[in-house]
């Protein structure tokens, strides 16, 4: 994924930086931060577990920021502890975003800078934030980022895993079944798929993975960036046989599927040929399901094409 490069010219400050801050991050003038109205939000990211990841840059914001909205203000103040930072915090996750959202909103037409950060990693990647950003740009307030580190991005650039498309997916939920219906959603793309995942449920998704996608290679990422570290690559089926015997792994997991097998599954006209033998004699959902089930091929991929070919029948009769 090319980066974009923001190592362009520095703008001249308006003024003189403050004592302790750097002509990057000086003060403006209330209602003069780029936006139409205003001071600005900054989206910082934060370490996923060593400290030394966060960027001078994004530390000078933080000392700069009027105030820091986090999720668990537990997790930021140490942050701020090891940065020599005192700031005030504002509480900010998915339980009181809608309650939280105007106010900051409020603070930010004021003339303050905000800097909004996640427990770990960048925000807004499964973390609350999105809906402030958007009511913040349709407002004409200014909104950055200093971009940092990332766990989806990590795992899957240490996976050994085609790196040039990939979904990330999240957390995927927590049940078997509408988790399976999740997967077969996105098992036809031609793209590596990035999860998140607990530990305890480790198997058991590694088992929905290896049903609905088939034995692709993978890649289960834990505890980066720290001591114990580590990235076992292997089949889904390898992974699965591995974890099932070792038992859940400590940490916070990411996984990393590859794209479908070049060789994987049936050509189009073959899976034609065999749902339509299978429409003469059934009905379009069973015809789907056994196709499926003989092909290896996603239920809602091969039921959509059986819709496809019925109606085809239909317009020629």
């Amino acid at each position: 994924m090319t980066k974009p490069n923001d190592s362009g010219p520095a703008s001249k400050p308006d003024a003189a930086p403050e004592k302790g801050e750097t002509a990057a991050f000086s003060r403006k003038p209330r209602g003069e931060l780029g936006g139409e109205l205003g001071g600005e939000l900054g989206l910082v990211a934060t370490p996923i577990g060593n400290l030394g990841d966060l960027s001078q840059r994004a530390a000078e914001y933080l000392k700069a920021s009027d105030a820091i909205a986090c999720e668990d203000s537990r997790i930021t103040i140490r942050l701020l502890q090891h940065l020599g930072i005192k700031k005030p915090l504002l509480s900010y996750h998915d339980h009181n975003a809608d309650e939280m959202r105007p106010k900051l909103i409020d603070r930010v037409t004021r003339g303050e800078k905000i800097a909004l950060v996640s427990d770990a990693g960048t925000p807004l990647i499964s973390d609350p934030g999105f809906k402030l950003v958007r009511e913040m740009a349709a407002q004409g307030l200014r909104v950055t980022a200093l971009p940092g580190p990332s766990a989806p991005v990590m795992a899957l650039i240490l996976s050994g895993l085609p790196t040039d498309r990939f979904l990330f997916l999240g957390f995927l939920d927590a049940k078997s079944a509408a988790r399976r219906s999740e997967l077969e959603e996105v098992a036809a793309l031609r793209a590596s798929l990035i999860l998140f995942e607990t530990a305890p449920r480790l198997v058991t998704a590694l088992s929905d993975l290896r049903a609905v996608l088939g034995d692709r290679p993978a890649a289960v990422a834990r505890e980066l960036t720290k001591m114990f570290e580590e990235v076992r690559r292997g089949s889904l089926q390898e992974l699965l046989d591995h974890y099932t015997q070792a038992g859940p792994p400590k940490g916070e997991i990411v996984i990393v599927i590859g794209p479908p097998l070049a060789d994987a599954g049936p050509s189009a006209d073959t899976l034609d040929d065999a749902l339509r033998k299978a429409l003469r004699a059934m009905r379009v959902k069973e015809a789907a399901e056994a196709v499926a089930a003989a092909t290896g091929l996603p239920k809602r991929q091969v039921y959509q094409r059986a819709l496809e070919l019925k109606q085809e029948t239909s317009d020629d009769a």
